[in-house]
């Protein structure tokens, strides 16, 4: 239902799941183990993986903490889009590759809820994406020592509200890892 003409395919986009960031991520290993399953199924359903990795003062390019985790290891020939914005299309060549790819729809999963996914899915939205964010496969460190609800909250929220997320031409929706399928929204 996407917005984009000749652009049927669906990818994965993995954001910013490096050691620095997921560190103190509510539920990381487990958010990381839903995002390894999915990426297993994108490949073998030969469905796009696109990784995306974050830089800026504090996560310094080549640093460990830069890393994406050992348990993701993107696979030779897998797009790496290097970003220093929250939105993964704000100066960097996704926009580029999911073309190439024909990619109308996102299936979005990674760090953080709150920054990264949330700016990435609206740059989405209103660039005429379909965008499905994968509930259990996102994540975000605790933040309510400075005013943000607890991490579990701010999941659940995000999940709330991206579920009956719809525009002319477009629709978003949240789904569990279990429950993603790599095939277009049907239109209706």
């Amino acid at each position: 239902m996407t917005t984009l003409p000749d652009r049927p395919h669906t990818a994965l986009l993995v954001i910013d799941v490096q050691n620095g960031v997921v560190a103190g991520a509510h539920n990381r290993d487990g958010v990381i183990a839903n995002i390894r399953s999915l990426v297993d199924r994108a490949r073998a359903e030969d469905v796009p993986v696109v990784w995306v990795q974050h830089s800026d003062d504090g996560l310094e390019r080549g640093s460990e903490s830069w890393q994406y985790v050992p348990e993701l290891v993107r696979a030779e020939g897998e797009p790496l889009v290097h970003k220093h914005y929250g939105d993964s299309f704000e100066g960097t060549e996704l926009e580029a590759v999911l073309a190439e790819r024909g990619v109308g729809r996102l299936v979005v999963t990674g760090a953080q809820t709150d920054a990264c996914i949330r700016s990435t899915m609206h740059g989405a939205f209103v660039r005429g994406y379909d965008v499905t964010l994968v509930g259990d496969a996102h994540t975000t460190e605790d933040l309510s020592a400075y005013g943000a609800p607890p991490p579990a909250q701010v999941i659940a929220h995000t999940n709330l509200y991206w579920q009956w997320q719809s525009a002319p031409g477009r629709q978003g929706g949240t789904v569990d890892a279990a429950d993603v399928t790599f095939a277009p929204i049907p239109v209706g």
